[in-house]
């Protein structure tokens, strides 16, 4: 005699298992056959990346700036940009060394933006992530000092 509620835990668990097998294959990769990073949850992956793609369309001119120093493996690591992680997007981010760099603009001086980057930075840093901060006026005016950061970064974690 089976217990029904046994049958069921083990249907459920099979649905379940089913169910993430065919999330894995409709994430195997994108048009160019690169694997997707599962950085996110899969239900809201696809809201995220629509969001970034916007991100990336209007980037700062601090962030377009420091893109063309990270691109193309130009610090020795592979950075994505606008990437989703959790239910944020980051400006930057180099999966490997597990680094986010943050470019902020002037509303990340508020008050409660500034609170609201807190609560974000706990979070990404509880997952292991490293989180360095730099303003725009960083970026665009000590444009060596911040590249120096970041590589001193990478080469200590």
């Amino acid at each position: 005699m089976r217990s029904v509620g046994k049958e069921n835990k083990r249907e459920k668990m099979e649905k379940i298992e089913k169910m993430e097998g065919e999330m894995m294959e409709e994430r195997k990769g994108d048009k160019r056959g690169r694997r997707f990073f599962q950085t996110t949850c899969p239900d809201r992956y696809m809201i995220l990346k629509g969001f970034a793609k916007e991100n990336r369309l209007s980037t700062t001119i601090g962030e377009a700036f420091l893109w063309k120093q990270l691109k193309g493996k130009r610090l020795g690591f592979r950075f994505l940009r606008q990437h989703a992680i959790l239910d944020f997007i980051v400006d930057f981010v180099c999966l490997e060394k597990k680094l986010i760099i943050e470019v902020d603009g002037e509303y990340h001086f508020t008050e409660v933006q500034q609170h609201e980057d807190e609560l974000r930075s706990k979070r990404l840093n509880d997952m292991g992530f490293y989180i360095l901060r730099f303003t725009n006026n960083d970026v665009l005016n000590n444009t060596n000092e911040t590249i120096l950061t970041i590589q001193k970064k990478l080469q200590t974690i």
